[in-house]
């Protein structure tokens, strides 16, 4: 018997596993070849702020999935949305092609006439920050609700839960924020105002997989939350993203937005999972319309590959070494850069979390000699990534313009993360070498004459 990787190549008496297996050995050969680790070279190696970590196992379960040619979502799908939803600690995952589209169809959800008293209308009004990124508030827009932005304190980077009572109004329905680079905001007050309002609350958990608010994994308090798997993240499948939610019903509303909009519930390739296919009434369709062509919602389809998720299923088995790492890294450049606090503002976690860190975001003082592009254009000479925190201030974006939104306060903190901070990164990928000589060039940086 030969190993590939934790995966054992057996004999085997059935024809089609034995050419796969024969494949899988081929594939790992080619992964020892393709993929060797490169000696790092100050000054000439690039440390990107984020990134893809992977070995063999990725690749076969790849090529698995290929060998199938069930080319959309399938078996590895339905086994990565029962994993991951363990895992987490919710009931249900529901898989779809990007984090982007996570959102879209979290927000959307909520638009549903099935919904009763509770369903969001044209003109509702979603609370969320202007500190953040592009698709957590275009569904907001998409759905023709108006995002009420809000403030975010320093240096949690979360949102200001002083300003929710300021943000109410008769209109409001629903709260919409990300966990900032990991960092999760805090829930206590954000749970008990939603649900002292009756508000829906939908946590992007987008940049914040593993983390941890007293004790429980952040995208479990919320009534949605949504993940990414772009490779960015804390695991990758390429692209993809999943809703999550414990409530069954808003389950079945999710997965028929994310499937045409239809009614029916039926996994691809499986037909009358009802058991009464011809014997709905629905609308104004005629008694009888089959089932699987019967339309609730205005959907889209937004469905994930089999492939993707089976690159998932990999990146699953070594997602808590993932989470260990970053925090790790984070700790490391926490304390290497404790001496630049009278120049540089340092991240902090949030009270009673645990953050699964996507990034180490920092901030120039007021007090500082040089500017945020200066350090920038600095860091990015010496070969060292660097990212703004996304959007800045959205309101400033040029897509923003003239559209329907209310701000709350002068979003004072907002701008001085919009002119002064950035991030570095601190993903599994880099080692403790790369992380060295990134604190070395902003310490040469930071304390030049």
């Amino acid at each position: 018997m030969t190993q590939t990787g934790d995966r054992p190549l057996t004999q085997t008496h059935n024809p089609e596993q034995a050419l796969r297996e024969k494949i899988f050995t081929s594939v790992l050969e080619y992964y020892q070849y393709k993929f060797q680790t490169r000696p790092f070279i100050p000054g000439q190696t690039y440390i990107p702020v984020s990134g893809k970590v992977f070995d063999d196992q990725e690749l076969i379960k790849l090529v698995d999935s290929s060998l199938d040619f069930w080319l959309t979502t399938g078996r590895y799908a339905a086994e990565f949305e029962q994993r991951f939803a363990d895992w987490l600690g919710v009931k249900h995952c529901l898989l779809v092609n990007s984090g982007s589209s996570a959102n879209l169809v979290a927000l959307s959800a909520l638009t549903s006439p099935k919904l009763g008293d509770r369903q969001l209308k044209p003109g509702d009004e979603v609370i969320t920050v202007a500190a953040g990124f592009p698709t957590t508030v275009n569904p907001i827009l998409q759905n023709q609700l108006v995002p009420v932005f809000l403030d975010v304190t320093l240096p949690g980077y979360d949102i200001d839960v002083s300003q929710l009572e300021a943000a109410l109004s008769e209109r409001t329905k629903a709260i919409m924020i990300a966990h900032t680079l990991g960092n999760p905001f805090n829930l206590s007050a954000v749970m008990a105002f939603a649900e002292k309002h009756n508000l829906w609350v939908i946590e992007d958990n987008c940049d914040a997989v593993g983390s941890e608010y007293q004790g429980q994994k952040t995208g479990t308090f919320g009534h949605l939350a949504t993940v990414s798997f772009y490779p960015a993240h804390h695991m990758t499948m390429g692209e993809g993203g999943a809703v999550l939610t414990n409530d069954s019903r808003l389950k079945k509303i999710v997965e028929s937005f994310r499937d045409w909009g239809r009614d029916c519930w039926c996994p691809p390739g499986v037909d009358n999972t009802c058991a009464k296919r011809y014997g709905w009434q629905l609308g104004d369709l005629p008694f009888g319309y089959d089932h699987k062509y019967t339309y609730s919602h205005v959907g889209f389809n937004l469905k994930m590959t089999d492939m993707q998720a089976a690159v998932g299923c990999a990146q699953l088995d070594k997602l808590p070494d993932f989470i260990a790492q970053r925090r790790q890294n984070f700790d490391y450049l926490s304390a290497r850069l404790q001496d630049l606090q009278d120049v540089l503002l340092l991240p902090t976690a949030t009270a009673d979390s645990d953050p699964s860190w996507f990034g180490f975001l920092l901030s120039v003082q007021d007090n500082a000699l040089f500017t945020r592009n200066e350090l920038v254009q600095h860091l990015e000479e010496k070969r060292i990534g660097t990212r703004l925190l996304f959007g800045g201030n959205l309101v400033r974006q040029p897509a923003y313009k003239g559209l329907n939104y209310r701000v709350v306060g002068d979003l004072k903190n907002t701008d001085f993360v919009m002119e002064r901070s950035f991030w570095i990164g601190l993903y599994p990928g880099l080692t403790e070498e790369m992380l060295d000589y990134g604190v070395t060039a902003i310490h040469n940086f930071c304390r030049r004459p």
